[in-house]
């Protein structure tokens, strides 16, 4: 086998906890994989032209969370260059959803010799997603999250809880209009959820998709109520007890979505990273756009 590229967000996760380790870790691993790895380990900013610049080796693998993953999609989706992921992130769902294993040793063995499967990815604005993008209670969250972690030097999960209750303290309901094919209607919401394929909200399943080759996305909208009782819908979220009829304004799936806002732009969370963009956003799936290294042949719809 030829030399594989591996780009490592060296400041996310389980990669910065290995730190100037994080090379010869990830070399071992591939060696007792059968494969020659070339590591980069590097920050955030410089992945993009990193990944540009190995994108003609026909196989990409990067080290890092689902912003890293989603960073390395926004590059290589419609080509084909095959991407590997190493799940050194802080959540990793999109490797979870596709069956990467946890431990480091199996995931370098499936990046090196697993089976390419073409998967979905959402687009907004021109921006890929392939995860969610979010709008209202979560990127607030995120914003507050992020400047506890530059004030305070406290890593991602522990600015995780403090950051969700300042932002529940504010409860923001945001009024959107949505068109999904069905005509326009007016919501009011404190979080706007869009998914890249269908996730599940029953017990012990909440938050997993049991595919990303449906060519749908997912459309969640938080009915508006009260801190008290939204506190409570997320507790009862978090145990697989959402009631679609009860906690959702609206659900649906489709094939491409337009949210106005009255304001010029709106702030958006694209898999957990801060964006603002210009109002309306254009949503739209790509159905098969990226192949991605799996266990073994992708899931069917």
């Amino acid at each position: 086998m030829k030399t594989l590229h591996v780009i490592v967000n060296r400041n996310g996760g389980a990669a910065a906890k290995m730190g100037d380790m994080v090379a010869g870790v990830l070399e071992k691993a591939f060696a007792q994989a059968g494969a020659t790895v070339r590591v980069a380990a590097l920050d955030g900013k410089q992945i993009p032209e990193a990944i540009k610049a190995v994108a003609r080796s026909g196989r990409v693998i990067v080290a890092g969370g689902d912003g890293t993953a989603a960073g390395a999609a926004q590059i290589l989706a419609g080509s084909d260059t095959e991407l590997g992921l190493l799940p050194l992130g802080t959540l990793n769902h999109l490797a979870r959803d596709i069956g990467i294993p946890v431990d480091l040793g199996e995931a370098a063995e499936v990046a090196a010799n697993g089976q390419p499967a073409a998967i979905d990815v959402g687009e907004v604005n021109g921006q890929v997603f392939v995860n969610n993008a979010s709008i209202g209670l979560y990127p607030l969250m995120v914003r507050k999250r992020e400047g506890l972690r530059r004030a305070k030097g406290w890593p991602k999960w522990l600015s995780t809880l403090p950051a969700a209750f300042a932002a529940l303290e504010r409860l923001p309901h945001h009024r959107l209009r949505l068109d999904w094919g069905r005509g326009e209607r007016a919501i009011v919401t404190p979080l706007l959820f869009v998914g890249n394929n269908v996730y599940s909200l029953d017990r012990g399943e909440v938050g997993k998709r049991n595919t990303l080759t449906d060519g749908k996305l997912s459309l969640y909208a938080v009915a508006r109520r009260r801190r008290a009782a939204l506190i409570w819908f997320a507790m009862r979220a978090l145990v697989g007890r959402a009631e679609r009829s009860l906690d959702f304004e609206t659900l649906g799936e489709c094939e491409t979505l337009t949210v106005s806002s009255s304001s010029g732009s709106i702030e958006i969370a694209l898999d957990g990273e801060l964006r603002r963009m210009d109002s309306p956003l254009e949503f739209r799936i790509r159905a098969g756009a990226l192949t991605v290294i799996t266990p073994g042949e992708a899931p069917q719809p």
